[in-house]
């Protein structure tokens, strides 16, 4: 009985000290306050803990997260709203114009140009629209929404482990949840499969075929639905009508049925 109550009260402690949530800018800095003496105990070091306590709360980012309206379209209907037939064309010259380099990325990671070009393409237009939001921010301001905060508090302590090991700093610029680079990496993505420079082509694509190989590509194997390798593109994205654009754009780009 004594163990039990010992092991309530340090339970009753934690959940005392912890961060809570909310769902206006109010709290915010409040929240800062305790997610930092948090991320102080979880190791996080003073650069860290400095560009966490100059986040800003982001209304934009709410909208855009509250707005995400896309993802409910048919296929025909998501392909011509994010311009699928552009990205084919424009991925049929970049595969050509980078041939040397999608060959490289083919040989270590088993992953065809066709979907990688896809993923680019639809994520930021071939890097032309890679966001103009803090992306500490953006991150921090979800972790602080108390509509997904366990996701985004293990974003946030991988941005700032990033910050402090000096990949990303204060002002780092992303989209609206935070994604940055070429391929649109979440910072715990960055953290785990980054390789090189995401704001350049070579690093992002290089980057992504890390984490579709990490994801159980196999090399040779087909990549739309009901194949081998599509279980890998649902691992990019959890919405149904991108995973199928992405294996169609592929497809279409790749020039066969792969």
């Amino acid at each position: 009985m004594l163990v039990g109550a010992v092991i309530a009260a340090a339970l009753t402690a934690n959940e005392a000290s912890a961060a809570q949530c909310g769902n206006s800018a109010g709290g915010f800095d409040a929240w800062k306050q305790s997610f930092a003496q948090e991320a102080r105990s979880q190791g996080i070091g003073p650069a860290g803990i400095a560009a966490l306590m100059s986040t800003n709360y982001n209304q934009a980012t709410i909208n855009a997260d509250r707005g995400m309206k896309s993802f409910h379209l048919s296929l025909d209907a998501f392909l011509a709203k994010r311009g699928g037939s552009i990205i084919v064309s424009r991925g049929r010259k970049l595969k050509e114009s980078n041939a040397a380099l999608f060959a490289s990325i083919e040989q270590r990671y088993g992953v065809p140009p066709g979907p990688l070009i896809a993923i680019w393409g639809m994520e930021t237009g071939f890097g032309g629209v890679m966001g103009n939001q803090n992306a500490l921010s953006a991150v921090a301001t979800l972790a602080y929404d108390c509509r997904r905060p366990e996701f985004f508090t293990d974003q946030l302590y991988a941005g700032l482990k990033l910050v402090d090991r000096g990949t990303f700093s204060a002002g780092t610029r992303g989209s609206m949840h935070g994604e940055v680079g070429q391929t649109q990496f979440m910072p715990k993505t960055v953290l785990e499969y980054g390789v090189g420079n995401l704001d350049t082509a070579s690093g992002a694509l290089t980057s992504t075929a890390n984490y579709l190989k990490a994801h159980g590509w196999v090399a040779g194997a087909g990549y739309q639905p009901g194949e081998p390798n599509f279980a890998a593109i649902q691992a990019w994205n959890a919405a149904t009508v991108y995973q199928q654009a992405i294996a169609l754009i592929g497809k279409k780009i790749d020039g066969g049925d792969r």
